[in-house]
């Protein structure tokens, strides 16, 4: 990972454009390529960033980084305060609460959920930034890629977003659709998602357990 403190302007362009006037922020690239830039606030969500797979070219103190979708982030670097690289190693992953890990081994066994036809290739699908929770394959035979979590939030789709790139990249997959699936999804995800033409499917936990719930009564 490299970081990089600096006084800097960003402009994207893309879907839409959008622009940072100059002040010092935190630029962070990492080993998969994911670009992305902070400010010293906001908690973890960064101004602007820009996901694998893209092409990062630096030259006169512009960092240019584009994609193949045509979106390109230029980074104008007007003073580096600090510049820094650090090899992390292999990352173990995120070990999934029993409730999501449940949620992912009864899916697995119940894919169909997903839609008639369904099969399942593998649990835990390796990749080099991380194992997708589930492989499977459509009644038509395409392959789709989905992402569990208990509660449904940008973030996991964001990563499910990340996958699907690294994925389409392999002509055996590609094309890669994605399955955003939680307990519960906020709004906010399903609109990304949707933006991302990512389906989204909130499941019964207790339902896919096989567990009945007691018929309210009025007496």
């Amino acid at each position: 990972m490299r970081l990089v403190i600096a006084e800097c302007t960003v402009d994207y362009e893309g879907r839409l454009t959008a622009r940072l006037e100059r002040a010092v922020r935190l630029i962070m690239v990492k080993a998969d390529g994911c670009v992305a830039i902070h400010a010293d606030g906001g908690a973890y969500k960064p101004l602007n960033w820009m996901n694998a797979p893209n092409t990062l070219a630096i030259e006169d103190g512009q960092w240019r980084v584009s994609n193949p979708k045509g979106e390109q982030l230029t980074i104008t670097l007007h003073e580096v305060l600090e510049d820094t690289s650090r090899d992390f190693g292999q990352d173990p992953g995120l070990v999934k609460d029993g409730v999501e890990a449940h949620l992912q081994e009864l899916l697995a066994e119940q894919v169909t959920r997903l839609g008639e036809g369904y099969k399942l290739v593998r649990r835990e699908f390796p990749t080099d930034i991380g194992p997708v929770d589930l492989l499977c394959r459509d009644g038509d035979g395409a392959t789709v890629a989905v992402e569990i979590k208990r509660r449904g939030e940008i973030d996991g789709v964001e990563q499910l977003t990340r996958y699907l790139d690294f994925l389409n990249r392999d002509p055996n997959l590609a094309p890669v659709r994605g399955v955003f699936a939680a307990q519960e999804i906020k709004p906010q995800a399903k609109t990304l998602a949707a933006d991302r033409s990512i389906e989204w499917i909130e499941l019964d936990y207790d339902e896919l357990r096989g567990v009945e719930r007691p018929q309210q009564k009025l007496f």
